[in-house]
Formats: C-alpha cells, sequence, structure tokens
C-alpha cells in the first residue's frame, strides 16, 4: 500500500487486526539526499510515498518543484517559508527588525507557490533569541509577522504552522518548548494558525509525548518524526514509535506524518524497513 493511502478501515482499531490508516509524507530536505533535490521527488514516488514536503527550496528551484510535483502525481503536505540560511545557523528571520524585511518579501512568493502546488501548510520558523532586543519585543514583532502572513494566507485556504525546537542543536529557538509555541498561538490569536508538532524536537526538550500530543490534538495541524537522540528513523532511539503512531491514529489524526529524519543507513530506502515492521506497508 502507497505511504500516503488511506484505507477504508476506521482508525483505532488494536495493532495488527487491520491496516494502519495513516498518511506519511517524505520530507526531502532530510530523506533521499543520495540524489539532487529535483530528484528526490521521483525517488519518494518510487519508494511509495504520494506525500512530500521539504524546507524552503529557494527561488532558483521553485520551478522545478511545481514540474517535479506535477511529473510524480505527488501531494505537497507542507513547506516552509524562507528561513534564512539553515545551514549557518538561521532559524527564521520574521522576529530579527534588521530581516523581517526578507520573511515579508518571501511570504507571497510562497504563497504563490502554495496555490499552484495546491499546498495548505506552511511553516514559519520564528527566529533565534537576540540578546540585544527585550524578550517581549521580539515575540511581538514575530507575532504581527504571523498573524499577517496568516491573513494573506487564509484568501486561498491555506493555514501557518508553528514549531517548537529544540535548543541543543539550534540554539537559543525563541519557541522551545510546546508550553512557549502554543502561548504563541493563543496570543496571535489567528484561525489559520496552528501547531507543528514535531517528535524529535519535543522528546529532547520536554518528552511527555503521548500526554502532550492527546492533550493538544485540536490545535496540531501538522506532526514530523524522528528517532531521538540522533535524529535518525524510528527504531534507532529511544522514542517508542509503535505507540506514538498508534496513539495519532486512536485520538483521530488525520493529518500527514512528516518524516524528517536523516537516514542511518546507505540509502533512504534501505532506513524505511521501520515501516514495514510496525506494519504500514
Amino acid at each position: 500500500m502507497p505511504w500516503g493511502s488511506a484505507p477504508s478501515a476506521v482508525a483505532g482499531f488494536a495493532a495488527g487486526s487491520a491496516p494502519h490508516v495513516m498518511r506519511f509524507s517524505a520530507n526531502l530536505s532530510f530523506l533521499f539526499k543520495e540524489v539532487p533535490f529535483a530528484k528526490r521527488f521521483a525517488r519518494a514516488r518510487d519508494a511509495g510515498f504520494e506525500g512530500v514536503e521539504f524546507m524552503w527550496p529557494g527561488s532558483d528551484e521553485v520551478p522545478g518543484v511545481e514540474q517535479a510535483v506535477a511529473e510524480n502525481g505527488l501531494e505537497v503536505a507542507l513547506f516552509n517559508f524562507d528561513a534564512g540560511d539553515m545551514a549557518a545557523g538561521d532559524r527564521g528571520l520574521l522576529s530579527d527588525p534588521d530581516r523581517q524585511h526578507a520573511f515579508r518579501e518571501n511570504v507571497p512568493v510562497a504563497l504563490e507557490l502554495a496555490d499552484e502546488l495546491g499546498c495548505v501548510r506552511l511553516n514559519a520558523l520564528v527566529g533565534l533569541r537576540l540578546p540585544e532586543i527585550e524578550l517581549e519585543a521580539q515575540l511581538e514583532l514575530a507575532r504581527q509577522n504571523v498573524a499577517w502572513a496568516a491573513e494573506q494566507a487564509q484568501a486561498q485556504g491555506a493555514s501557518i504552522m508553528i514549531e517548537a525546537v529544540n535548543k541543543y542543536e539550534n540554539g537559543p529557538y525563541l519557541l522551545d518548548t510546546t508550553a512557549k509555541a502554543v502561548n504563541f498561538l493563543d496570543t496571535v490569536g489567528a484561525d489559520n494558525v496552528a501547531l507543528q508538532y514535531d517528535v524529535y524536537h519535543m522528546q529532547r526538550m520536554e518528552g511527555n509525548l503521548s500526554d502532550t500530543i492527546s492533550r493538544l490534538r485540536s490545535r496540531i495541524g501538522h506532526v514530523q518524526i524522528a528517532d531521538a537522540p540522533a535524529r535518525s528513523e524510528p527504531g534507532t532511539g529511544e522514542i517508542n514509535y509503535r505507540y506514538i503512531l498508534d496513539l495519532l491514529e486512536r485520538i483521530g489524526y488525520a493529518g500527514w506524518v512528516g518524516l524528517e529524519y536523516n537516514p542511518s543507513t546507505a540509502t533512504t530506502e534501505e532506513s524505511l524497513v521501520w515501516m514495514r515492521e510496525l506494519g504500514y506497508a
């Protein structure tokens, strides 16, 4: 069964009694890195995925993205707004007074791409703490920019995702816990702004995964997974993904689950054995 198809069975059944109902999207910024970005779409399709997601590909890659998605018949579950130079340590531009203009310039470009692709979720990384600015002032700038982006997105039925990110690998990220991210959502107060719950990041920061997921189900717009502590595929670390994925089914989560991990194997395809072992193939 393709990893994106939902069989007619009802979610919530006991493990092993029927095919699981779960839609997995391959994050092409992490998976299939054995080939250039433009060729990863075909690799994802050939591996059985019907959905993909990715970080902002860069303006020069946009035409290739549209072509690759169309050629391979894929659904784009989510992609990120431009968050700056991620390799150099950037984690978002919208809370930096000197760089917020770059975010605002990217929003209409990203929304146009989303509209062309039929993508209705865009992730806005809020940035790192800037010690020269008062914390509340920086958060207020972030709120204003997210609210503005959400207003633009609403016109085409799209939503903005806000993600809590661990500080161990990403530096002093403004929203490094679920509580901070949810409080941010509340203060933005836009109906089309939701929580992007990354299981890996939150295991690193706070644990208590099942309670948090269950309690905040109505706030979660997208889920991403990797195992901790090495951020590789499920089954390589400490997270019980059989339990977590079953929990998502039991509580009725019907969205995509993004595979945002670094394969521990020579190829991405080899790393996908966990999906068969847990009954998702």
